[in-house]
């Protein structure tokens, strides 16, 4: 039982106490600021091996078009254009986001996609039409049909095809704009 007689003592010990809380209050925080961060999940640096976006059609068919100029060489294509049929579905390469479906002159019809860790986007633009049933924000598995081939947008009539590009978002994850990444490999392509 305690001993309230002597009131000078308990003071002392409270104050100890606290003292002690205090001190080891402090070398925690110290400690958490200057300890390593915990180990997390990294982002990917790269992208993984994507599946070929077009039904059908085999790596070794893939044409190297991303460093190809565009308006009379004043930009670059930053893409690839495989050619196929007018209605050819158009598979997502891998799994991840509807980020937008959006309508635009040089594009089209165009879908982007984010892949699953936030990173990445892919683009898909001159399709003739979408899957039905496909919204913005709607989870998709890798292979899932997302469109068809078509020739929307500046797209030639004569030379349907799907212009697919592939880029590394930004903090903001804004999907209409990132850092471009040439498809060709990831996609199976071989340099010859």
């Amino acid at each position: 039982m305690p001993d309230f007689r002597q009131p000078g003592r308990w003071r002392r010990r409270i104050a100890i106490a606290l003292l002690c809380l205090v001190s080891a209050l402090g070398a925690q925080a110290a400690t958490a600021n200057t300890a390593p961060p915990l180990a997390s999940a990294k982002a990917p640096t790269q992208p993984p091996s994507l599946l070929l976006p077009v039904q059908g059609v085999a790596a070794s068919d893939l044409r190297n078009t991303f460093d190809d100029g565009r308006d009379g060489d004043k930009r670059g294509h930053e893409a690839i254009d495989i050619m196929a049929a007018r209605g050819t579905p158009v598979l997502a390469v891998n799994d991840g986001r509807i980020a937008k479906l959006f309508l635009s002159q040089p594009g089209g019809i165009t879908v982007y996609q984010f892949d699953p860790s936030g990173q990445f986007a892919y683009y898909y633009a001159h399709l003739d039409r979408y899957a039905d049933g496909l919204v913005e924000g709607q989870t998709v598995r890798r292979g899932a049909v997302l469109g068809y081939v078509g020739a929307s947008g500046n797209a030639s009539p004569d030379a349907p095809h799907l212009h697919f590009a592939l880029f590394r978002l930004g903090p903001e994850k804004q999907w209409w704009k990132g850092e471009p990444i040439n498809p060709f490999e990831f996609l199976g392509g071989r340099k010859p």
